[in-house]
């Protein structure tokens, strides 16, 4: 890295865009990836569909208990 950066020339806010919502990746395991491929192709689903519906239920779960 270098001790200083010149920003003058810079754009404040360039790339801001209120309400924009960050979408953050999910790493799976290989094992536990390997298994929901096999689940999903099983049962003609997407993988992220797969994924998305176990962690609603998940959620689902833990809002009764907390």
């Amino acid at each position: 890295m270098k001790k200083e950066y010149d920003f003058s020339e810079g754009t404040r806010g360039k790339f801001y865009k209120k309400g924009a919502h960050l979408r953050l990746p999910i790493y799976l395991s290989a094992n536990l990836q390997h298994s929901l491929e096999k689940l999903a192709q099983k049962k003609h689903l997407q993988i992220g569909d797969m994924v998305n519906g176990l962690v609603k239920k998940e959620v689902k779960l833990l809002q009764k208990h907390f």
